[in-house]
């Protein structure tokens, strides 16, 4: 196509037209490089693409790394005792009571002792997680409650007489615990707790107490029926001599013993009420937790930061009750990271089922001919294949996420705490809400199959659906995002240094948003377009713009309506900065795992799904970059045209990618999923 043909015919030109116009003008006497158009992207039947040829063993122990064999250890567990598997149909009452002997067996039948690696090694405490995970969600949150959150608090917030005196309780699960912090009134805004933990001098003791209705802790889970211990988050007051009386020393966490050791009973000035039956996880216990005049001894305040005296004197490395809350939260980001990795475990298992589905179900066909899989048709691709993508761009982004995380346990640099606490928000944020919407496309694509409770679907969806908003709601998460990027950009224009996820950010400021080169942006040849240069700086570019526009308004509103209407103002634009620069590190982690596989079929298969998972992102947002000139006409088109070759290529090996994932028979267990004899296992169940 020739460069005239772009020109826009208007009447009154802007300025910024007229420019646009001259530079696409200017391209008649500067040569431009040969379009390269493939033939392949001609090629949009699956009979014609080339298929690639990829060593499944290789690529799976590539994805699947150093933590393999204690995964396989849970699965062939859990295989071996049908009396500890989750049948389709259980009662909330049986569920719960299956969950916590399933727990039990894993750790003092199946000597499975996660709780050290909390902090010893969390990317092996991440793997066991995700394996339990793939057993039964609700199994995988009661796990995460007693290690990473009831465990994980005391290892966290605690000093060593905590450790030395709970350690093997929680370890074996006879001290069974949970984690209280949300509120029937305050979740998201954890300093707004009402709940108080007001010291008595007197007796050494702290009183825990329940002001009003709206502090009753809530969905706290392991409450309504196993628990025995809590970590409760309470704003601790001390008595003062002065006109007011008490001294607010803002929220800390207490361990609350919440029921008799040996009866099991409520302790005295407790009240526990079980939150019933829930949209999914009804294997785990949710319940409510009203405090009346509780005490407990001053030793049970988890004191890493921030201490009380004998005397009633407050003691603290920080200076603030900010960077105490900060400093708490901050050691508690393990949960979110846990989510993101554990979501991606679920999404796995979800491809594989709808993707085997689709290999083998057959419907309709050319006239007299036979009926072809309908993963043949270009729909159901274009519902999976991206999404086949995502997955293994998730597993190398929260892979990535796992090993900053672990170092940041080791090191505990300042930096790199602020980093983890960032990406953990993103990725967790970005990646279940990718994972809720796709379970429920995946249910649609196996059509009425699978809508079938057996064929997993439903549960997985229903018990999945509550990680978009426990551990931060995804919302209020996505603007902690923003809100470290504008503080960056804030801090790149003071000279400051900037943490690594955000490197790009210096150059981006100087470069991405300089104009779009009129000449690149016509650039539309398959090698240029599966150029990961190209890819990450389209990705780049529009997080730069979208950073610079919404500094630019936030500026602009703050003026009339103070900070918090001005953020109010351009919250939405501040959502799509944060996903966009979220999906920026995603596709940069996806690049490096590429470039490091050391094996060269997987390597090329990889590169594939990562061509196609970048180009499928840019497409879906083809209008910023049509907006800014950042691609031409021309090259949309050509971008849309090898995204669907890119499908077609994926859909040719996409029983040996889902076959990368290696997972086992019990962790699938949908009948419409298996190899062989489906339909056979699956009209047994009905009773043929």
């Amino acid at each position: 196509m020739e460069p005239s043909q772009t020109v826009e015919d208007e009447s009154q030109p802007s300025i910024a037209t007229v420019t646009r116009r001259i530079q696409r003008l200017s391209l008649h006497l500067i040569p431009l490089p040969p379009l390269q158009c493939s033939p392949q992207l001609d090629m949009l039947t699956c009979a014609k693409a080339n298929k690639q040829e990829v060593d499944v063993a290789s690529l799976s122990s590539y994805m699947r790394g150093k933590h393999r064999e204690i995964q396989e250890k849970i699965f062939d567990f859990f295989n071996s005792r049908p009396d500890l598997q989750t049948p389709t149909e259980i009662s909330m009452k049986e569920h719960r009571e299956l969950c916590l002997r399933q727990l039990l067996g894993l750790v003092r039948e199946g000597k499975i002792k996660p709780f050290r690696y909390v902090v010893e090694d969390p990317a092996k405490y991440f793997a066991i997680s995700e394996a339990v995970g793939s057993i039964d969600i609700s199994l995988g949150i009661k796990f995460g409650v007693q290690y990473s959150l009831w465990g994980g608090s005391v290892l966290n917030l605690g000093t060593k007489k905590h450790r030395d005196k709970y350690f093997d309780g929680i370890d074996n699960l006879d001290y069974l615990g949970c984690f209280a912090m949300t509120e029937l009134h305050h979740g998201s805004n954890v300093q707004g707790l009402q709940t108080v933990a007001t010291f008595d001098p007197i007796t050494d003791e702290f009183i825990i107490d329940t002001p009003n209705d709206g502090a009753i802790k809530w969905w706290i889970g392991n409450a309504a029926v196993h628990g025995k211990f809590a970590t409760v988050f309470a704003r601790l007051v001390l008595p003062t001599h002065d006109s007011k009386g008490v001294s607010d020393m803002g929220v800390h966490a207490f361990i609350v013993p919440i029921r008799d050791l040996k009866t099991h009973q409520p302790l005295p000035g407790i009240e526990i009420n079980d939150c019933g039956h829930k949209i999914g996880l009804n294997g785990v216990d949710n319940g409510a937790l009203r405090f009346r005049s509780v005490r407990i001894p001053r030793d049970n305040l988890l004191n890493r930061f921030g201490d009380v005296t004998r005397d009633g004197k407050y003691t603290s490395s920080l200076p603030t009750i900010n960077k105490r809350f900060a400093a708490t939260l901050g050691e508690l980001v393990g949960g979110r990271v846990g989510l993101a990795h554990s979501s991606v475990g679920i999404l796995k298992i979800a491809v594989t089922i709808a993707v085997r589905y689709s290999l083998l179900r057959q419907q309709f066909g050319p006239p007299k001919q036979p009926e072809v899989s309908i993963l043949d048709y270009q729909s159901q691709q274009h519902k999976l294949m991206p999404m086949l993508a995502s997955t293994y761009a998730f597993h190398f982004a929260t892979q990535y996420l796992v090993e900053k995380y672990s170092e940041m346990k080791k090191t505990h640099d300042e930096q790199l705490v602020g980093d983890v606490h960032a990406l953990s928000a993103g990725l967790k944020s970005y990646v279940t809400s990718f994972t809720a919407k796709s379970l429920s496309t995946c249910r649609e694509a196996c059509g009425g199959h699978g809508y079938a409770a057996v064929n997993r679907f439903g549960t997985l969806r229903n018990d999945h659906d509550i990680f978009q908003t426990f551990e931060g709601d995804n919302t209020v998460l996505l603007q902690q995002v923003a809100a470290d990027l504008l503080k960056q950009y804030k801090d790149k224009f003071q000279g400051g240094a900037l943490s690594v996820t955000w490197n790009y950010l210096r150059e981006s400021m100087n470069t991405y948003l300089s104009q779009p080169n009129p000449v690149t942006a016509r650039w539309e040849s398959e090698d240029h377009l599966r150029d990961p240069k190209f890819q990450l700086d389209a990705f780049r570019y529009r997080t730069s713009r979208l950073l610079q526009s919404v500094a630019a308004r936030l500026q602009k509103h703050t003026k009339t309506l103070g900070s918090f209407g001005a953020w109010n103002r351009c919250l939405n634009h501040l959502l799509t900065l944060a996903e966009s620069h979220i999906e920026s590190v995603i596709l940069a982690k996806f690049i490096e795992a590429v470039q490091n596989c050391p094996d060269a079929s997987s390597q090329a298969a990889l590169k594939l799904l990562c061509d196609l998972y970048a180009l499928d992102r840019i497409w879906k947002d083809i209008g910023t970059y049509r907006n800014v000139d950042y691609v031409a006409p021309n090259k949309a088109k050509a971008i849309n045209k090898l995204t669907q070759y890119l499908s077609f290529q994926v859909r040719n090996m996409a029983g040996e990618f889902i076959d990368a994932f290696d997972l086992p028979p019990y962790i699938l267990r949908a009948p419409i999923a298996m190899q062989s004899e489906a339909y056979s296992q699956y009209t047994q169940l009905v009773g043929f």
